[in-house]
């Protein structure tokens, strides 16, 4: 049963006082409990410009002021120091509750680098090599199909070659995980209970094409995911929470959020009607605990915490003494590994590595870093970016369920860029990808 997000009454005259003030300012600095322990310096001693970065604030205030965002996080970090953490506008803003620092957003796809970098640990462990058949955990999955057109029905023929731990990383296999839907008036599937469910019912499925032939955004991490659980024996949750969230100090990132946190959930929004301004589609509530662990979406993470985890990567796989990769694995898994093919759903100018987008071309790129700099992002606006080249990463969080009428994820790359005065390309970076023939 779900419990309704509510808020004891006594709260709301000091609340109401608290909205006036934010709805005052043109940057509303709701601090966090978790802000003190962030390493902070100002932006002149990291190279950047205090001024400039005003105009992070500034961009978001205005998508907030036209109701196009109800609220955002953003967070800047250069040389391993933040310089900007911003809440601004709305955690839930048809309860009037201001955003803070330490709201948990739904990050979707940005599960996506997590679970790789699980993966890639056991990959350091000696379990597997990027060209094993995924076949070896998964047996079902051996000699699978490919779906091609034959006239007025669809036809089946077998794969080329087998779908690898590569394939899968890189997004070139071709994979589903649903089954076709019933025929007209067959019995409705149930929702599967697990990842490893789903991955089983999905084992007859067709593959799109031929392992390796195409990039296709999809199901491919979801593989990712189950092979964490068949390698280790352990439940992503568990995997995850023991060997990432735990050492990096990632305390509000979840599958399953606490009830206790529900009041640090932000609500979720949609653009609605005239201009796209927004409605609201989700309010934050408790949801019953899932044992559904995906791979391609799932989890829910602060600002704090994602930059946690990026630092570690920007690091070279370590921070505050707890190693999780070698900076050899990162720079595997930020090394372009499909070659010329568009990664589409961002457009021209941009490879695929081993989880993550990568920057090829500045260029053709719609964000505005450097070549070599990895990202992604998730389906409710969330995006993280590292450039290694400037050794600088971003944080970007909001709720809203399509932004295609909207460029705010790629205007905070280029207002965080435009306050660097100090620029780092002459010194080597940490981690950066290497070049490929793929």
């Amino acid at each position: 049963m779900n419990v309704p997000f509510s808020r004891p009454l006594r709260f709301v005259g000091a609340l109401a006082v608290v909205v006036a003030v934010a709805l005052l300012s043109p940057v509303s600095r709701i601090r966090g409990a978790e802000d003190d322990t962030l390493p902070r310096a100002s932006p002149e001693d990291v190279g950047m410009s205090s001024e400039r970065l005003q105009r992070v604030g500034a961009l978001m205030q205005r998508h907030i002021e036209e109701n196009l965002l109800a609220g955002t996080v953003s967070l800047i970090a250069r040389h391993g120091k933040v310089v900007h953490l911003e809440a601004q506008g709305f955690r839930d803003k048809d309860a009037g509750v201001p955003m803070g620092t330490d709201t948990i957003f739904t990050i979707m796809s940005m599960t996506k680098p997590i679970v790789t970098v699980a993966l890639m640990s056991l990959f350091e462990e000696g379990h597997f090599l990027l060209d094993d058949p995924i076949s070896k955990w998964l047996p079902a999955y051996a000699d699978k199909t490919v779906r091609r057109a034959g006239g007025a029905r669809t036809v089946s023929e077998p794969a080329a070659r087998p779908v690898t731990v590569r394939h899968v990383l890189s997004h070139t296999s071709g994979l589903s995980i649903r089954p076709p839907a019933p025929p007209r008036g067959g019995q409705a599937r149930t929702r599967p209970a697990t990842l490893a469910e789903a991955v089983d019912r999905a084992a007859d499925v067709p593959l799109a094409f031929h392992p390796g032939d195409e990039w296709q955004y999809g199901a491919s991490t979801d593989y990712v995911a189950i092979l964490v659980e068949k390698i280790s024996g352990m439940s992503l949750d568990d995997f995850l929470r023991e060997r990432i969230f735990e050492p990096l100090g990632m305390q509000d990132t979840y599958y399953n959020i606490p009830e206790s946190k529900v009041d640090q959930v932000a609500a979720v929004y949609r653009p609605s009607g005239p201009g796209n301004t927004i409605a609201l589609f989700r309010a934050p509530s408790y949801r019953e605990p899932t044992q559904y662990f995906g791979g391609q979406a799932g989890l829910s993470s602060t600002a704090a915490d994602y930059f946690r985890f990026h630092q570690m990567m920007l690091n070279g796989g370590e921070l505050d003494g707890a190693r999780i990769l070698s900076p050899r694995t990162i720079n595997l898994m930020v090394t372009n590994h499909i070659g010329d093919k568009l990664v589409y759903i961002r457009g021209p100018g941009y490879g695929f590595g081993l989880g993550y987008g990568i920057v090829m071309d500045s260029g053709l790129a719609n964000d505005h870093l450097s070549p070599g700099s990895f990202l992604w992002g998730g389906a409710w606006g969330t995006v993280a970016w590292v450039d290694p080249v400037e050794d600088i990463l971003g944080v970007l969080m909001m709720q809203i369920t399509s932004y295609r009428h909207l460029t705010v994820r790629q205007d905070f790359s280029t207002v965080t860029s435009q306050a660097i005065i100090e620029t780092n390309r002459h010194n080597p970076p940490t981690v950066m990808g290497y070049k490929s023939v793929y």
